[in-house]
Order: C-alpha cells, then structure tokens, then sequence
C-alpha cells in the first residue's frame, strides 16, 4: 500500500493548495484540476466518455460536480458510489497566518514559532502531523477516492461491479453539488440500468472523546432536522406588565424544555446523538419601545438516528406544551405576588395552553377562508421570491406569520415547523442483502487490515458529522418525508430536495476516513500514521470486498 499512499498524499497536498472555500470561484479550480487528474488516468485515456465536469444546477458560481465512472468489462448492473466534497469552510479563522493556511509546510513552520499551546505545540514538532485548511476535511480523502479510481480502473477487466466517483462542491454550504449529483448520477442509473450496492465517504474521522485511542469506521450516518417555533404573545405597556403575554419568556421557556436535553437525543443500538441545541433566538421587534414583545422566532438543531420528522414533530409538540403551562404557572405565581405587596384583588390571568404545528394551524385557517388563503401565499411567495438574498430561514418565517394573520384565533400560540436545510438519517440495520453485503465486506477488510496494522478499529452505526453521505437514502411514508413537507414553509418554492432521485438511487452508506483533528478549526490536521497506511487498505479491501473478482 506504500505506493498507493505516496500518491494519494502528493495529490492530497496538490488539492490543499487551491483555495476552495465554500460558495467561492475556488470550488470551480479544484473541480477542474480533480477533472484533469482523472483525464490522465489510463483507464480514462481509453474511456474519455465515462468522466465529466457536470454543472450544478441553478448555481449561481456556475460551479461544477466531477463525475466519473468505471464499467466492468462483463456487463452487470451492481454499482457503488464513491463520493467525497472538494470545498472547505473559510480561513479568516487564521488571522495573519492567512496567507498560510493551504501551504502545509510553510504552515507549520508559522505554528512553530508562536504560543499556541502545549498539545498543538507538540504535534507541530512532530512528524506524524500535518496542517492545513482542508487537508483533513477531506482533500486527503478525495485524494484516496481518486487513486482507488486508478487502481480499479486497471482492474476493469476483473472487478464485477461497476464504480461512480463523484467530487462536490458546497458541502460546507447547502450540499448544492450533491443534490444535483445525486440527480445526475440517478439519470445514469436509468440509462444504464445500474443497481447501487452501497456508497462509500472518505470524510474525516476523529476522536470521540480526549485520549480515545481507538479509530472508526462508521456504516450509516446521522441525520439532521431544524425543528423551529413561532411565538405570538400579546403586547402590552410595561406600565401594564401582566396585561400581556411576553413572547420572550415563553421562547425561553421553550428554549430551556428543550435545549442540551438528554432525554431528546436518538439512540440506536447504544449509540447516542448530541441532544437538541440552540442556534437561534430572538424576538421579532424592529425598534426600541415600552410596548412588550409579543413575537418571537427560534430554530433548533435535531440529530436523529432513526426517529422520523412525524414523530420529532409530536415530541416536540408535547415539550412546548409544557413549557407553555410552565409559563402560565410562573406569570400567575409572579402576578399573585404583585397583587399581594400591591394590596389589589389577585385574578388568574386568562391564557390557555395553544400549540399547532404548521400544518395545523395552515387546515385551520384554510377550513376559515378557504381557498383565499392560499391566493394571499402566492401573492406573498411571489414578493420574497423576488428578493434575491432572502434567507429560507427568514422565508418560513414570513409565510407563517402570514398564515396567522388571517387565523381567527388571536390569543397565545406556538407553531411548530421544520426550516430547511434537511439531511435524512440513514440506518444500517443488517437486514437487507445490501446491508448484508456491506456489512461483511466491512467486517472482512477491518479483520484484514488490523492483521498488518496495530490499530484498535471499531465499527459504529452512524457517522456522527452531518454530511452528503445523507442524500444517499431518504425515508418514505407518513412519519417521513411527506411530514416534514407539510410542516415546511419553504417547501417546495425557497427549498427542495430531489426526493424522487435520492430514492431511485437508495443504498446503504460507510464513511471510511483519515484520521486526524480540529477539523473548521485553524488546527485543523491530519495523522500519518493510520491516514496514510490503515485507512488506504481499509478502503482498498472494502471495495473490493463489494465488486472484486
């Protein structure tokens, strides 16, 4: 494997060299320079066809997707994926060492001569360790994707499966590249008549906790929703404090039912998602005044591992419920105090618990209205649409404060929705004959790579960094994506995934990856030792473990 490593590494350090930050004219270089790289190979020289430079579709940048695939010489339709992201996320982090922060070597000399702390010191005086921005997340494994094309594609004649590569942009961004690719790659599938067995990342892998000596290697992949809340109290002067309903106590109500919890996280055979976390919170007033807050808005990142849109949708619903009695509770408490020390008659204040998901409270104003309602949205979706730098975000927002202006029930409420962006989970239970197949194949090159390298290897069920690795499968049915849709304003004129595509092309998923540390952080490095001999093998021996002769 010595020699395959030597040219995954001598591209690797050719592709750190081009600046690719996400949503910059820098993703397009790299994908023509990976272009390049695979033109060269011989199987390519004979097979000029089978790779591609594929424009994103709807991008702006103009970027483009790198595809390329080797067909074996006896015709069969059984398929893998190799996929991987050229793009990284910004360097600004680097301040003055910017100029730095895709030249490794000169990196690294810069480190050396600052205080930067005792256990990045010591790596940077090692030679195991190698620094620069997108080395680790994931030139290194685009680099290795890359050779494992050279190398099968002399093997054309033997393999018996087929292999699609593809290279995308803005997987630190929005997964542009992927969900056009993925619409690419179902195209041939038809016209081809392949049968996807299983997809392969070379995405970065790291430590789980500080000192954990062990190296992963993770079939299936996390999921993420952004569950978010729509808060409408009721105003009041501050002269008149409990004569209102503050928005911003019950979105921090809800915030604090929900945020870091535990209980929230997914757990799939022993295997534990972060709980939910806050990304965004804030009231909706556009000025300084003494009148109250009565609206307030906040997102949620949500990890699942098998739990469906529905189901997080009705989880969530019953949080906030609770918080909204929690809220009730505490204003009467605070309010039967005041009128206590105030020597004034107390009363229960007069607000009910009210939470709809979008859905809901959408039926609701529609059974009022009628058909009304729905020339109001077009009207509305019209006008953002038109704003060329309207957020999703802000988008969802606005079409359900839309919808709650015709509503005929003013008092309190919270609406549940889902903002994009989304990334499905994908499970690897064991129970198909593809995930079968893969399962084995991985368990076989794990043996076989832990008899040449003393490396503790460990096999888990999800890998835990959102990635494209997501849109290689997506559930069906009620408490699927047809859920999350309903409860979507977005969906389908701000944002869409191509649903139909991503299940023609479904398969079961591994990431197989380097290893190193800080990824997004200026840190950011990659080990020789297991990057450069392990992983090669792994990767190696679990392709051809699928389609090898």
């Amino acid at each position: 494997m010595k020699t395959i490593s030597e040219k995954i590494k001598s591209i690797a350090l050719e592709l750190t060299g081009i600046k690719s930050v996400v949503g910059s004219k820098g993703e397009i270089v790299i994908a023509e320079r990976i272009y390049e790289i695979l033109k060269q190979l011989d199987y390519f020289k004979q097979n000029p066809q089978n790779v591609m430079l594929c424009d994103l579709k709807n991008d702006k940048l103009g970027r483009k997707n790198v595809v390329a695939y080797i067909e074996a010489e006896k015709y069969t339709p059984e398929t893998i994926l190799l996929l991987g992201h050229i793009d990284t996320v910004g360097i600004d982090d680097y301040g003055e060492l910017k100029q730095f922060a895709t030249k490794p070597e000169l990196l690294k000399r810069e480190f050396g001569q600052r205080n930067i702390g005792a256990e990045i010191i010591k790596d940077v005086e090692s030679d195991n360790w190698i620094f620069g921005r997108g080395l680790f997340d994931m030139k290194y494994g685009v680099a290795a994707l890359t050779v494992m094309m050279e190398q099968f594609g002399n093997l054309a004649n033997k393999i018996n499966g087929n292999i699609v590569f593809i290279a995308v942009p803005d997987e630190e961004g929005d997964s542009g590249g992927m969900l056009s690719a993925v619409q690419t790659i179902a195209e041939l599938a038809d016209e081809k008549s392949w049968e996807f067995v299983a997809a392969i990342d070379a995405d970065y892998m790291t430590d789980a906790y500080p000192g954990d000596e062990k190296k992963y290697v993770y079939v299936g992949t996390v999921g993420k929703l952004l569950p978010s809340f729509y808060v409408f109290g009721k105003e009041t002067h501050v002269g008149q404090a409990f004569d209102g309903f503050d928005a911003n106590l019950l979105a921090s109500k809800i915030v604090s039912e929900i945020n870091l919890k535990p209980d929230l996280s997914d757990i799939v055979d022993g295997e534990v998602t972060q709980p939910p976390v806050s990304l965004y919170q804030r009231d909706l007033k556009a000025e300084y005044s003494v009148q109250t807050a009565h609206e307030a808005n906040m997102y949620m990142n949500f990890a699942t591992h098998s739990v469906e849109p529905g189901a997080v949708l009705e989880i969530l619903k019953e949080k906030t419920k609770k918080a909204f009695e929690d809220t009730i509770e505490c204003m009467n408490t605070n309010y039967k105090e005041f009128c206590e020390i105030s020597d004034i008659p107390f009363e229960n204040l007069p607000w009910k618990v009210n939470v709809l998901t979008f859905e809901e409270l959408y039926s609701n104003v529609r059974e009022e209205m009628g058909k009304a309602i729905d020339d109001k949205l077009n009207c509305l979706v019209e006008e953002l649409l038109s704003i060329q730098e309207m957020d999703e975000r802000e988008f969802s927002l606005r079409v359900i404060q839309e919808v709650h202006k015709y509503y005929s029930n003013r008092d309190p409420i919270v609406v549940i929705y889902f903002n994009p962006p989304y990334y499905p989970h994908i499970y690897v239970k064991g129970e198909t004959e593809r995930e079968k197949r893969l399962l084995k194949a991985i368990n076989s090159a794990v043996n076989e790579t832990k008899m040449v390298y003393n490396y503790e290897i460990e096999i888990k069920k999800f890998y835990p960094y959102i990635s494209d690795l997501s849109f290689c499968g997506i559930a069906e049915g009620e408490q699927g994506v047809d859920k999350l849709i309903d409860n979507m304003p977005a969906w389908p004129k701000k944002y869409r995934l191509p649903v139909e595509a991503i299940r023609s092309i479904s398969m079961p998923v591994v990431n197989i990856g380097p290893y190193g540390r800080d990824a997004h952080k200026l840190t950011e490095r990659l080990s020789k030792a297991y990057s450069f001999d392990a992983m090669p093998m792994l990767l190696y021996k679990t392709i051809n473990n699928l389609i090898g002769s």
